[in-house]
């Protein structure tokens, strides 16, 4: 079996180590512990699931962090992947345990809203302006990395709902303290519950696809089987499987049958050849084939092994 790698991999987590990502989780990491006390002072459901919400974005900017640290380490002969799937892991875990409060939440929201409480408004208020102010600042600082990697993307794009679910709960707490309308409370907590549900449910989704070798959403397998089979030499190509290691790394691995008994040389060309192509039309950026030659194996695209 031949392997080879096409060298155009992204490194962009060795630039996410700096001073603003540690600063945005030191600042939430505060943010969600003031919520939660004021939550639980003021007695205002919304406040806690917004302190959630700052929560899991919270893990996902240590996950970041962390998973950066481990990604630098290198593989060893009980560890040839070495941690890159550090992050994939923690995705589907945060995702599984934000689901379950979140719909925790629902049912007190919903038992809330049947029995309104007085609550603190006042401390509501000054809480979810200090979120705003931290959020923020979060979002500015995290800006420049967001254009350069996708997970950090994906954390600037939670600070901003965020920030806003900081402003629905501002305008929550001057609803309370001006008109006492205490049944708001529940009905934002209703609804930034709901949110997590569905953000925890697309990113358990797209972890556990991931984790499971699901062939990415992105790519057509028979598509690549007709490029590949259209090229000069070979005759098909074949047990297939395509796979994401992580965010940033995608796997084929296939038999490829030729038409002739062709050297080592001419197969190594010809690999050259395929995982250009593999890389330009479908960013697959690791290549293993096996090449055959009058090899009496299945030639099916999929074979079970």
């Amino acid at each position: 079996m031949s392997k080879n790698h096409v060298h155009n991999h992204s490194h962009s987590h060795q630039k996410l180590t700096g001073r603003n990502l540690l600063f945005s989780i030191l600042l939430n990491i505060g943010i969600t512990i003031a919520q939660v006390i004021g939550g639980l002072v003021s007695g205002s459901l919304s406040l806690l699931s917004d302190a959630l919400h700052n929560f899991s974005d919270v893990i996902s900017l240590i996950v970041s962090y962390f998973a950066n640290r481990l990604a630098k380490r290198e593989a060893s002969i009980k560890r040839t992947f070495g941690f890159k799937r550090a992050e994939i892991m923690a995705a589907f875990i945060n995702a599984a345990t934000l689901m379950i409060i979140a719909i925790i939440l629902v049912f007190e929201a919903v038992e809330r809203l049947q029995n309104p409480q007085k609550i603190s408004a006042g401390i509501v208020i000054i809480l979810s302006g200090i979120a705003i102010l931290g959020n923020g600042l979060s979002v500015l600082l995290l800006h420049r990395d967001s254009k350069v990697n996708m997970n950090m993307r994906s954390a600037y794009l939670h600070l901003i709902t965020d920030l806003m679910a900081s402003v629905a709960v501002l305008i929550g707490g001057l609803l309370m303290h001006f008109y006492e309308i205490f049944w708001v409370d529940s009905v934002l907590t209703f609804a930034i519950a709901i949110y997590l549900i569905i953000v925890g449910y697309d990113l358990l989704k797209k972890s556990f696809k991931v984790l499971m070798l699901y062939t990415p959403e992105t790519i057509e397998v028979k598509e690549i089987v007709s490029v590949v089979d259209a090229l000069p030499k070979v005759k098909s190509i074949h047990h297939v499987h395509v796979w994401q290691l992580n965010e940033e790394e995608t796997h084929l691995e296939a038999h490829i049958d030729f038409e002739s008994d062709i050297q080592v040389s001419e197969f190594g060309e010809i690999l050259n050849t395929i995982e250009d192509i593999l890389y330009e039309k479908f960013k697959i950026n690791h290549v293993t084939l096996q090449p055959e030659y009058d090899n009496k194996d299945s030639k099916d695209i999929i074979v079970q092994d």
